[in-house]
């Protein structure tokens, strides 16, 4: 007895082991067919970080985003394509090869514009066909490239001038020379840990004279310093073998970051801009002499503004006293620098400005804002409307039908917009609820409200969306409290339990119940309060930058239980993690108790859970202590303990988490390269690249409603993941099923029409989700072998049609229109479009049968009618009824003129072969086309030289009509009906009198020369 139990207990335990078996899939094997779609917009676009033309074809343009990709134009800017999806997003420098610009592209990854939100790089790219495929040739620890040449004499020569890491020390600075293309780099150039090559420019006369600019900088999470000892302007005459400082006229001690330009049509004009200790001598320097003497021209605050942040001339290609210099508005000079005035109206901070060498009044022109276009030197300039390059920091969505997206974009205010809109999203539906740089923007849960932010709670708004009222309502000083500190990303949040509740944090965590007329704080300091860091007045280096951007020692993430209205979680920028469970009374310092978490590492997000009181996710940014790893916690018992969820399967440091509703091991990570997936809690992470580019993942929200992730990118707009359902029900036993079709709520036939939208062929139109059936299934192995083919049925068996499928291993989505197999038309001179009309099928339950070799799986769903459509069950029976009466008859039609066309054929073959039947069959001839030309059009084409409408026109119309509407006919419907139906009788007593008495004799003459025709059967001609 002993002996059995140890036996039964052994296969009991081993069984267990077999199903708790952890099967990983990765990647495409786990998603397979599903696919995010991006929706823009691109109405306030986003930061253009560097512009290239092709220098042979002035209709090709390169851009490079600060955190959207690289884009191509070929039509001088009017359009744009996508060509660098699959890797980093954030955007240095692009290049052409001046010796193949149509094949060979250059691109160096991570910003340059170093501001706090920028994002990094991962090296240098090479593409060899025009931008379709890149190869990463090097350099992965230079996170930002600010210059590419490439040299044109010789393709194989290139110099690459690395800015190098912002947060930190890096010896990956300076300047770099490949002789082989890319394949190996050499060092040629560098100066120390701290200055980086901001600038490196070719004299176009001579490739061997390069000048480059150094510049020492460093920028932590509490302060900015520009400036050091280090920078200099560099000058060589070889190649690059050689560099000497050219500062013969520069001001004296420290410099901070010089711009450098050489005038094309004249290489001995230089320019350069400066930044250095005194106001009076910043600004323009030219040289005449190639830069051995300089002259300081100007100081207008156009160009010496924020240095670090515009830091670009450019030089008409054919003038050499017109100057254009990148800066909040843009300046130009055509008196050689002497004098300056902004250019047109366009959004501000200019970066880049590229000029047309054949015709140099057309430029181009790259802000925080996107790209223009001007024809007049920049007098006034043109938006392109279809760059989707938008850059989300935060995202919250509302209930309505379909469902807002709320969010604020860097430079670009605060918006909300629909997630579907008539003809796909458009610019004209996006409203805007806040300017300057956009934060937090959070819907009232009832009311006609939604609060927006801008930069470091400058201000906090109250918008009523009806009344227009706007009202300010952030926390502001009091007596007897310290000075408030805010983030210049300061958290607010909605409370999920008082719909009038709003929190706002500083490093004191405030609370509103009446929609922010009042605040209270119901907290001490939540932070370290270290205040070393607290100098923000004094950031900037050597041209002072006090933004906000800096200020430190502040709450910056906010979250509220969702099961328990006194739990409140607050994470702040200096990394610490509190948590109260009685509603800010008393708190808990967890921080101490995250394990592997270096110390002051920014707490980025946190997340409640939605299965207990004790549970949250917190997600660590240490990249502006230059710490690229990840950090994800999870916590059971309000952060006493802490289990990190991260594996090597992500790459990039974190920003944000977001635990499903119903499945709690489904968790959704956004990182600095894109989106992460988790199906078991954390053991196992995927990336998903199924329409999502490595971009900054900053946010995201799942709407509770629809199952869509919705994604706050910084650098593509707002991504969308619609019906995350299928990932809940993914376990092992589904990915150890040969074949798995997974559950759906009822497809919804949704009955809405629309003539689309207002947006031109050049707007950026975002789209809409599909209102198709979506039939998912799994497949545990790609199918090599055997047929796989599915087709829908009815309840009863009945094949309605075939759908195409696809055969790889993992998720595949079949696409189901609701419709039937559409009506065999009859054959004529032009198209009858009745023919691509199909019947929809009736609301009831259908199979999805697929069959892979001998094996048959079935899946049963239902199908619904719209339920906010008024029509009635009578009127859409009347509608189906007389569609397929219309239908029968469009095929019966199709028939007869089959067999008349057949008739002729074979009567005009018999003529051929027997000259004493010709004049009889001349005669049959007439009389069967005499049918024919009533049936078809038989002259004419698909436009306005078509004949006048003939039977199957007149049929095909009012059927096509009947079949793509909902309700039963009108009474002018039924009206012609009648008259056309009246018009197919007719003609078919005419048919049938020559089907009796003309067909049997050109068969019978057929009969000795071809024994074997026949005509095909009415079911032979449909399915043929």
């Amino acid at each position: 007895m002993k002996k059995y139990y140890f036996i039964l207990t052994a296969i009991t335990l081993s069984c267990f082991s077999i199903q708790a078996q952890e099967i990983s899939l990765k990647g495409k094997e786990l998603f397979g067919d599903l696919k995010a779609r991006q929706i823009g917009p691109a109405i306030m676009s986003g930061r253009v970080s560097d512009l290239a033309l092709h220098p042979k074809n002035n209709q090709v343009l390169l851009l490079g985003a600060a955190g959207g990709g690289v884009w191509k134009s070929s039509d001088g800017g009017a359009s744009f394509v996508s060509l660098f999806d699959k890797h980093i997003q954030s955007i240095g420098a692009v290049t052409f090869d001046p010796n193949n610009p149509d094949n060979v592209l250059w691109v160096g990854t991570g910003e340059t514009w170093t501001r706090n939100s920028v994002s990094v790089g991962d090296g240098i790219y090479k593409s060899t066909d025009g931008g379709l495929n890149w190869t990463n040739m090097g350099l992965p620890k230079s996170e930002r490239i600010s210059s590419i040449i490439v040299d044109p004499r010789n393709s194989n020569n290139i110099w690459v001038g690395v800015l190098g890491a912002l947060w930190g020390d890096s010896e990956e600075r300076g300047i770099y020379n490949s002789t082989d293309g890319g394949k190996t780099w050499n060092k040629q150039f560098y100066i120390n840990a701290k200055t980086g090559c901001s600038d490196l420019v070719l004299d176009p006369a001579n490739p061997d004279i390069m000048y480059a600019s150094f510049w020492e900088f460093r920028r932590t999470a509490w302060s900015f310093n520009s400036g050091g000892m280090a920078s200099a302007l560099f000058k060589t005459i070889d190649g690059g073998k050689t560099w000497n400082k050219i500062h013969n006229g520069f001001p004296s001690g420290q410099l901070g970051r010089i711009a450098i330009a050489v005038a094309p049509s004249s290489t001995s004009i230089l320019y350069a801009v400066i930044e250095c200790e005194k106001d009076t001598e910043k600004g323009l320097y030219k040289s005449e002499d190639a830069g051995q003497t300089w002259k300081h021209l100007n100081n207008d605050f156009g160009l010496v503004v924020r240095p670090f942040y515009f830091s670009r001339i450019t030089v008409d290609p054919k003038n050499p006293d017109i100057v254009y210099k990148a800066g909040l508005s843009g300046s130009i000079s055509r008196d050689g620098g002497k004098t300056f005035k902004d250019l047109g109206s366009m959004h501000s901070d200019i970066h880049d400005i590229v000029i047309d060498p054949y015709d140099p009044s057309r430029i181009y022109v790259g802000t925080d804002g996107g790209l223009y276009r001007s024809w007049n030197n920049g007098s006034t300039l043109e938006i392109v409307s279809n760059l989707p390059i938008s850059q989300y920091y935060h995202i919250t969505l509302d209930n309505k039908e379909p469902y807002n997206i709320y969010g604020g974009l860097q430079d670009n205010g605060s918006w909300y917009g629909p997630s579907q809109s008539e003809g796909g999203i458009e610019a004209k539906d996006w409203e805007r609820v806040g300017f300057g740089d956009g934060f937090r923007v959070l819907k009232h849960p009832t009311k006609d409200i939604i609060y927006s932010e801008m930069q470091g709670a400058e201000n906090i708004w109250r918008y009523n969306t009806q009344t227009k009222e706007l009202k300010t309502i952030q926390p502001l000083q009091e007596k007897g409290v310290e000075k408030l500190r805010f983030n210049w990303n300061a958290p607010i949040l909605t409370s999920l339990h008082n719909e009038d509740r709003i929190y706002a944090g500083s490093q004191f965590l405030h609370v509103s119940d009446d929609m922010g007329a009042s605040w209270k704080i119901i907290s001490p300091d939540l932070t370290t309060n270290d205040k070393s860091k607290l100098n923000q007045e004094n950031s900037g280096g050597l041209s002072k930058d006090n933004s906000g951007a800096e200020n430190h020692c502040t709450l910056f993430t906010i979250a509220e239980s969702p099961l328990n209205k006194n739990i409140i979680w607050v994470g702040a920028d200096d990394g610490n993690v509190q948590v109260t469970q009685d509603g800010g009374k008393t708190w808990k310092n967890v921080t101490s108790n995250f394990i592997g978490l270096p110390k002051n590492t920014w707490c980025y997000h946190i997340e409640t859970s939605n299965f207990k009181e004790g549970s949250a996710y917190a997600v660590f940014d240490g990249h502006t202590n230059n710490d690229g790893a990840t950090y994800v916690y999870k916590t059971t018992d309000f952060g006493t303990t802490w289990t990190s969820i991260v594996t090597n399967e992500i790459d990039g440091f974190a920003r944000c988490i977001q635990e499903d509703y119903i499945n709690e091991n489904l968790l959704f990570l956004g990182t600095e390269k894109g989106l992460y997936i988790t199906i078991d809690g954390g053991k196992n992470w995927s990336k998903f690249e199924n329409n999502i580019p490595s971009v900054s993942v900053m946010h995201l929200d799942l709407h509770k409603k629809t199952n869509d992730l919705v994604m706050a990118t910084h650098g593509r707009g707002i991504i969308i993941l619609d019906n995350i359902d299928i990932l809940r029900q993914i376990t092992n036993e589904v990915i150890t099923t040969d074949v798995h079709f997974f559950k759906s709520r009822p497809f919804v036939k949704i009955e809405k029409s629309s003539f689309g939208g207002t947006a031109t062929e050049l707007e950026f139109v975002g789209p809409n989700p599909s209102t198709a059936a979506q039939i998912v299934y799994y497949l545990k192995k790609r199918n090599t072998f055997g047929k796989l083919e599915m087709e829908i049925q009815d309840k009863e068996g009945n094949k309605i049609v075939s759908l195409p499928v696809s055969n790889q291993k993992g998720i595949n989505i079949v696409t189901w229109n609701f419709n039937e197999k559409g009506p065999k038309v009859a054959a004529g001179k032009t198209l009858d479009y009745s023919g691509f009309t199909t019947p929809l099928v009736p609301e009831g339950t259908y199979k999805a049968v697929l069959t892979k070799g001998k094996e048959k799986y079935v899946h049963e769903f239902e199908v619904q009618n719209d339920p906010k459509s008024p029509i009635s069950l009578a009127s859409r029976q009347e509608q189906r009824k007389t569609t397929q009466l219309l239908f029968d008859k469009v095929q019966d039609l199709a028939y007869m003129v089959y067999q008349i066309d057949e008739i002729l054929q074979l009567n005009s073959s018999l003529a051929e072969k027997d000259k004493g039947y010709k004049k009889v069959a001349t005669k049959y001839d007439s009389q069967l086309n005499s049918l024919k030309n009533t049936l078809v059009i038989t002259t004419g084409d698909n436009y306005v030289g078509s004949a006048e409408k003939q039977l199957r026109e007149k049929l095909g119309t009012i059927y096509a009509s009947i079949a793509s509407q909902y309700d039963a006919p009108s009474p002018s419907q039924k009206a012609n009906i009648e008259s056309v139906l009246d018009l197919f009788n007719k003609a078919e007593i005419e048919f049938k009198k020559l089907e009796k008495n003309v067909f049997p004799k050109i068969l019978e003459k057929n009969k000795s020369l071809n024994p074997n025709y026949k005509l095909k059967t009415f079911s032979e001609f449909i399915e043929g």
